[in-house]
């Protein structure tokens, strides 16, 4: 992993095993590259038009399992970003570390972030991920007052804002950002999905960030186009009323079936109860003796 001086400042300790580089190093290792491109876990990722409309000075932002986008190593300045859970990283704890450090065996290959967002979250220290140089990123605070409340914020999400925050040089490309379920992949509902897409189209329509095969261009500016005599507000009360009668038609018919799988789901709760405990579980189970 590559170093700067200044990444021997540090919030802990020297050995405790985290490495938490002050704001200052942080610009400094960043400040380099032409563009900070994060790579979602998601098929709306386009490696070919990534590389061929970006320079070799682009550094690409990964996340936890890699092997969700990528099908062999990866040829270019990289690096990993490892999300923490309440038992660690969660690549550590599900002992997945080799597998996904196979992707990044170049010498532009920085290393691993492992960053948590939330308090109940804990870091892994910088031993555990196979002698890989480890930095640690600690955004709860930043996140804390933001997000909405009961829900945790996805890594992409907070790193494109944390990055946001440092003002680099470079430009912030956010790469298959669609917050979309397909038949491979999934979302998981502890995030809020709609906040963080609201959010990141904002940054965008703002020139903060840049956003590639999630959302390139707002569907409803043809609208704008079309009818320029209507002013911006009536076009988002008008697509508001309607989007909230879809809304409501979908309620109805989600009530529905939830009252014709109702005897279908008591069988699986009935079944559930005979399922072994995870490790997660038998973890949290243990911290509270």
């Amino acid at each position: 992993m590559e170093s700067t001086p200044s990444d021997t400042q540090r919030l802990a300790a020297a050995d405790s095993g985290f490495n938490f580089p002050t704001p200052e190093a942080w610009k400094a290792l960043l400040s380099r590259y032409s563009h900070i491109v994060l790579v979602a876990n998601s098929e709306a990722v386009d490696f070919e038009r990534l590389r061929s409309e970006l320079p070799e000075a682009a550094l690409y932002v990964f996340f936890n399992n890699v092997y969700k986008v990528l099908d062999e190593p990866f040829a270019g300045h990289a690096v990993l970003v490892a999300r923490s859970g309440v038992m660690g990283a969660n690549i550590v704890h599900r002992r997945e570390v080799a597998d996904v450090l196979r992707f990044f065996t170049g010498d532009d290959f920085l290393g691993v972030v492992n960053i948590r967002v939330s308090p109940e979250e804990n870091f892994s220290e910088e031993s555990r991920f196979n002698g890989t140089g480890t930095r640690h990123l600690d955004l709860t605070q930043m996140i804390g007052d933001l997000y909405p409340t009961g829900k945790i914020a996805t890594s992409g999400f907070a790193m494109a804002l944390w990055l946001a925050d440092l003002q680099l040089p470079g430009k912030i490309l956010l790469a298959g950002f669609s917050a979309k379920r397909s038949e491979k992949w999934k979302v998981f509902d502890v995030h809020d999905w709609t906040f963080e897409q609201i959010f990141l189209r904002l940054f965008a329509r703002m020139g903060t960030i840049s956003m590639m095969g999630g959302v390139d261009a707002s569907p409803y500016a043809a609208l704008a186009k079309r009818f320029p005599q209507v002013p911006p507000v009536e076009i988002a009360l008008t697509a508001a009323e309607v989007l909230s009668e879809r809304l409501h038609n979908a309620n109805s018919q989600i009530d529905r079936l939830m009252s014709v799988t109702k005897s279908l789901r008591a069988v699986e709760g009935f079944f559930r109860r005979f399922k072994p405990k995870t490790r997660k579980e038998r973890f949290l189970e243990k911290s509270k003796e």
